[in-house]
């Protein structure tokens, strides 16, 4: 499977979750991830199937897979910090909620300023 089709196929996944067909969304998210087990794409979308389905240990798997891939992604560390509190350790959770709230000035911080913008 190439990255293209890869991405065409996690998107229909997505799709297929949106509609709460996690049946379907799954099939095609390990198909991806048989063929490319580090598509963090596939890996990110397969936290938050598991996750809605309650499956918080299997997305938790997943999500520190992912993070092996991608580590400074916010959209990660929030759905580690959204699995921690679902397992009950308050305390990573915070770390992680901590980590994409850092994660997220920073890329304020990198984004040019608004023309016309009030500066402080």
């Amino acid at each position: 499977m190439d990255r293209e089709s890869s991405e065409m196929q996690v998107q229909r996944a997505i799709l297929d979750f949106t509609m709460g067909d996690y049946a379907a969304a799954m099939e095609k998210l390990d198909a991806v991830l048989n063929a490319q087990p580090d598509a963090f794409e596939a890996l990110l979308a397969k936290t938050e199937v598991l996750y809605a389905q309650e499956q918080y240990d299997a997305a938790r798997q997943t999500a520190e897979a992912a993070e092996a891939v991608r580590p400074d992604d916010v959209h990660l560390k929030t759905s580690l910090s959204r699995i921690w509190m679902q397992i009950g350790d308050k305390e990573r959770a915070e770390k992680y909620g901590a980590e994409a709230k850092m994660l997220s000035w920073k890329a304020e911080l990198l984004q040019p300023p608004t023309p016309g913008a009030v500066q402080n």
